[in-house]
């Protein structure tokens, strides 16, 4: 079988799982490949299901969904959807077709294509200079001998040698400029990322992230935490070659991600941990530092260069000059500063008055910044920038099709010069310092994180892993029922007696406790993540997001079994799902766009020009829909009305979940997680819910607010009768409340995180 042939405008090269158009190519998975093959093979035929799982996949056992994630593949590379299907035509209940002209090659070599077309374009110039050539320009003892029917053959026998040479130095001229030509052009494409091999570095029982070599690529370093830690994690190190693992922190703490010193003797991150006494934010900042020599002797304690109580910092990074770049929230804005451990004083390097920074990265190699903003227009940018703040390019990126324009991207650094890289979760990109975004490899079997370069370029850090958890049900009978009583005491007699019965009601309220917590039904479960679930008004399905199928999907089940009912494309991000008063459809943020799903797997998209963050609560009787959006930049609380895209701002406060009650009294918390509802002149706290907020989200039904508290405990406040009731305990790995009903709520159960240090080597 031929190994490259063209499908439509597309040329496919089986030998090298590349798919290219005009001079862009990507490299595609070999199955997806193997499918389109298959369908070129059998061009305008309706080729099923069965023929394509055993044609491609023999001798295995695959679900159906396998084929459906690479027919979307192929999708994405032909640039259409399963709306457009101008290449492959999907026949329900059939299989699918391939609907184009498709020509078949027998070269093996796709350069040879290039070279052909380089020499027929040099032979086309030679043959047109010769025949264009005048008889004046000839000798005199040369025109008499031409005539018009034997113009270009005397051209090429009879011709002089200096006019030869002056052909052969047109030729050569010709495929000099060719050559230079080609070159430049090669220059400017996005680097070739060939996998040569994928492993992990980390394997334990433990979670670890934020991994980064040591400038002299020995080490890694990253953080470890377990379940058990409540977040904390500790600092570790790890020799490459020797594989040993050395502690370096003495205590936990909730430390971020790290980076060295120039000299690679020390490292600096940031400490976020609960406020004693919170003002404006519930967690404080720290910027620290540890002498990364002493501590692979012994774990060390750390060194405390600046906190922040009022204002976010992130993203520590030690600069060649030995300052300290961060990203810090002043007003709702990011700015990148520069912090200078000699003066304790910062600087702000780079602000948008009317926009907002993204993410950046720096390169001690080349000693720059690359920075991504968005800017007053509302489009995202790709900066670079001196340690100094001097901006050296700014322009705007070129989202592909299979990327979301609203869709924020977190590039780093890579060997090629003026070439970054990022993640989208399962598909990696190179983005240019001019803005073009290129697919530079095959899918990812699981999510992973944008890679860190090994100072010698030939390697490079990832982060992978899974969050796990599933939909549950508790019935409120159950929750009501595990309140604790309080044992008796008996009053003591003597010092010995009074611990000794201190220790008894100490077990006895443990004991107690513990039984005390009822057990809930899990209603979906997979090893990946299930989460969002909520109840289909007046029916008996259940609305959820699950990941089951390998991407982003929003699912519905009866009780009994599930079904996948939408299909958006790789690396989809989902957040909030309501259903309509009518139980037909369902609408969620979809890539920070809102997007209708039908009950029979019809997508609406509404446009809108911002990009969606939180989707909270759809209203579908008037069409409207609160939502947290960012507006050059900034996030902006208010109500979008569907039907015309106006957008109304509630209010400027940053918003952590909010919802109105069924007689339109709006209920929202704030980032101290205090309950807020709108007053006559201003708005209101809710002064009896002090303390009850956290991040499990609340609900309201029938105008009565539901929350889970922080010590894990079901609470209801009637917002009709003033009246709060704390009802019960509930499981103390809830990770969310997104449903109740008359008898019963819905839960997002955690059950696991998977994360690990993986290393990515590079094919030759």
């Amino acid at each position: 079988m031929a190994v490259q042939y063209w499908v439509g405008d597309f040329f496919v090269d089986l030998s090298r799982n590349q798919v290219t158009q005009k001079e862009q190519s990507q490299t595609i998975a070999p199955k997806a490949l193997a499918v389109l093959t298959c369908l070129a093979e059998n061009q305008g035929r309706v080729v099923s299901y069965d023929e394509l799982l055993t044609k491609v996949w023999p001798d295995t056992v695959v679900t159906p969904n396998t084929l459906q994630r690479s027919i979307a593949q192929l999708r994405k590379v032909l640039g259409e959807d399963s709306k457009i299907q101008s290449y492959i035509k999907t026949h329900a209940k059939q299989g699918y077709s391939l609907e184009c002209d498709v020509r078949w090659h027998d070269e093996t070599d796709a350069n040879s294509l290039v070279k052909k077309e380089l020499l027929l374009t040099v032979g086309t110039v030679i043959a047109t200079d010769t025949v264009i050539t005048t008889e004046s320009e000839k000798p005199e003892t040369q025109r008499k001998q031409t005539t018009p029917n034997t113009h270009i053959e005397s051209a090429y026998v009879a011709t002089p040698p200096w006019s030869a040479l002056r052909l052969i130095s047109l030729f050569i001229g010709i495929v000099v400029l060719v050559i230079i030509g080609f070159s430049y052009f090669t220059q400017e494409q996005p680097f070739k990322l060939t996998v040569g091999e994928l492993r992990s570095l980390t394997t334990t029982d433990h979670k670890e992230h934020s991994g980064i070599y040591s400038p002299d690529g020995e080490y890694i370093v990253f953080n470890r935490y377990s379940d058990d830690a409540c977040g904390s994690n500790n600092i570790w190190a790890k020799n490459i070659k020797t594989q040993k693992e050395t502690q370096l922190t003495k205590n936990m703490g909730g430390y971020g991600s790290h980076s060295f010193s120039t000299d690679g003797k020390k490292l600096v991150f940031i400490e976020t941990e609960n406020c004693n006494q919170p003002i404006t934010q519930k967690k404080c900042y720290k910027l620290m530092t540890l002498d990364f020599e002493k501590a692979l002797v012994a774990p060390k304690s750390l060194n405390l260069l600046m906190e922040c109580k009022n204002s976010r910092i992130s993203k520590a990074t030690w600069l060649n000059n030995n300052n300290i770049a961060l990203l810090q929230e002043f007003s709702n804005r990011w700015k990148l500063t520069s912090y200078s451990i000699a003066d304790n004083k910062s600087t702000v390097l780079y602000e948008q008055e009317d926009g907002n920074v993204v993410d950046y990265d720096f390169s001690s190699r080349e000693d720059l910044i690359a920075l991504t903003s968005i800017h007053s227009d509302g489009q995202n940018y790709i900066e670079i920038l001196k340690p100094d703040g001097q901006v050296l390019s700014s322009h705007q990126i070129e989202y592909p099709t299979e990327i979301s324009g609203l869709r924020f991207i977190y590039p780093n650094f890579t060997p090629h010069d003026n070439q970054l890289i990022f993640s989208t979760g399962r598909q990696l990109f190179t983005l240019s310092f001019q803005g073009k975004i290129t697919n530079i490899s095959l899918p990812l079997d699981e999510p992973m994180g944008s890679p860190i370069f090994h100072p010698n370029g030939k390697r490079a850090l990832m982060i992978k892993g899974n969050w796990d958890s599933d939909i549950a049900t508790l019935s409120l009978a159950q929750i009501t029922m595990s309140s604790i009583a309080e044992p008796p005491i008996a009053k003591p007699q003597s010092a010995q007696m009074q611990l000794m019965q201190t220790q008894a009601e100490s077990s006895l309220t443990r004991k107690s406790s513990n039984d005390s917590i009822p057990t809930p039904m899990i209603l979906e479960r997979s090893t990946l993540e299930e989460d969002n679930a909520v109840y289909q008004p007046n029916g008996q399905l259940i609305a959820f997001k699950s990941r089951r199928s390998g991407e982003g999907q929003i699912w519905i089940t009866d009780g009994n079994s599930a079904r996948q009912l939408s299909h958006f494309p790789m690396d989809s991000y989902i957040s909030g799902l309501n259903w309509a008063s009518d139980g037909k459809s369902i609408l969620a943020n979809v890539n920070n766009k809102l997007t209708q799903v039908t009950l029979d797997s019809k997508e609406k998209s509404y446009p809108f020009n911002h990009r969606v963050v939180q989707f909270f609560q759809w209203n579908s009787e008037d069409n409207t829909a609160l939502l947290t959006v960012r507006i050059k930049g900034v996030l902006k609380f208010g109500e979008l009305n569907l039907n015309n895209s106006e957008f109304r701002v509630i209010t400027d406060k940053r918003v952590h979940w909010a919802l109105k009650s069924e007689d339109g009294r709006l209920i929202y918390t704030d980032q101290l997680d205090r309950f807020w509802q709108p007053g006559p002149a201003e708005d209101q706290l809710i002064d009896i819910l002090n303390g009850q907020g956290s991040d499990k989200r609340f609900i309201t039904k029938n105008n009565v607010i539901y929350g889970i508290n922080e010590e894990f405990q079901l609470w209801s406040y009637n917002l009709n009768e003033d009246a709060f009731e704390i009802l019960g305990n509930t499981p103390n790995k809830v990770d969310a409340l997104t449903d109740i009903n008359q008898s019963n709520i819905l839960l997002t159960i955690y059950i696991t995180a998977k994360k690990e240090v993986a290393e990515l080597t590079l094919g030759d």
